[in-house]
């Protein structure tokens, strides 16, 4: 017999409506992924900071170890494979806890500016080290790595966040607001959830490949900047 209690249990179904996208893989997966964190997480009664601190403790300690080991893979004392599992799940479980904190917030009512913060502050960190975890194999697979590719790479990646926490205000605009699957598709350039799955395979199947992810990411998010810049200012001088 179903108790009054456990009706309104907030079901995954519940947390996933709250969820606020991020691209068409992390709509399909990590959000997916998150709303079932998110009801683990209420039936345990933690807080969404808990989730976040988590996926930063997660993400920090995948990110290390791929550093760590990025010197035995390339000299073949580790095979690939093992670093390259360990980036997949951690990477994905990380951002999955990061989909959850804000869905659990939203649906209990937990939400607050410091919440907020913490969020924004944890995915900063979390992103620094995942640059780093990158870098550390580029460098240790192809030692010839210009360092000017390394800086632009390190730079252009944090415009995803940066743009995000744009997207939140009241002044946030798209520059393509067309939600049409080819659009979506082409958007997956720059859905963190599909980005940290594409490295994650890459580090586990071709880490020598990784000099090109980052030219790759470097393009594109490099692209995207001066694109938002001129799309800010063509309408800031309407």
């Amino acid at each position: 017999m179903i108790t009054l209690a456990e009706q309104s249990r907030p079901t995954v179904a519940d947390f996933y409506r709250t969820n606020r996208g991020g691209g068409l893989f992390s709509e399909s997966v990590s959000q997916w992924i998150g709303a079932t964190f998110a009801v683990v997480a209420h039936r345990l009664g933690l807080r969404p900071t808990a989730l976040t601190i988590t996926n930063l403790v997660l993400g920090l300690s995948t990110s290390v170890a791929v550093v760590a080991l990025a010197e035995p893979v390339a000299d073949g004392r580790v095979p690939a494979w093992l670093v390259g599992v360990l980036a997949l799940v951690g990477w994905q479980v990380a951002y999955a806890l990061d989909c959850a904190d804000g869905q659990l917030a939203r649906v209990t009512g937990q939400g607050s500016a410091a919440g907020a913060r913490v969020d924004v502050l944890c995915d900063v960190a979390a992103q620094i080290a995942l640059v780093a975890a990158l870098t550390a194999t580029t460098v240790a697979q192809t030692p010839s790595t210009p360092t000017w590719l390394i800086a632009a790479f390190a730079g252009t990646w944090m415009v995803n966040l940066v743009t995000s926490v744009m997207q939140s205000g009241p002044n946030a605009a798209s520059m393509v607001t067309s939600t049409s699957l080819p659009v979506r598709l082409v958007k997956l350039v720059r859905d963190y959830g599909a980005v940290i799955f594409v490295a994650g395979l890459v580090l586990l199947f071709a880490p020598a490949l990784t000099l090109w992810v980052v030219v790759a990411f470097t393009v594109v998010n490099g692209g995207f900047l001066l694109a938002s810049i001129a799309f800010s200012a063509r309408a800031s001088l309407r």
